[in-house]
């Protein structure tokens, strides 16, 4: 599976607590693996963001991200339930 990051993901990510991105990088492995392990509580997301589903990193962070075809994966955005605004 092959992820692309947006320049607002990146952006996002670098502004993390070191704490947090390290477990991110560990959620992406496992998100490597299998995106709906249960683990990363991943879900399809409603409303506006309709198109998109989303996994948590741990209680209040978590990563919005999009399916493409051909196994690829973009994620969109990093960061607590704010990102969803």
């Amino acid at each position: 599976m092959k992820i692309l990051y947006s320049s607002k993901f990146d952006r996002s990510y670098k502004k993390l607590p070191n704490k947090i991105k390290k477990i991110a990088e560990e959620k992406e492995n496992i998100f490597r693996q299998n995106p709906f392990d249960k683990k990363l509580k991943t879900h399809k997301l409603s409303g506006k963001f309709r198109d998109f589903w989303s996994f948590s990193i741990d209680y209040k962070y978590r990563i919005v991200f999009e399916f493409a075809n051909n196994n690829i994966v973009y994620f969109h955005s990093i960061g607590s339930h704010n990102i969803y605004q």
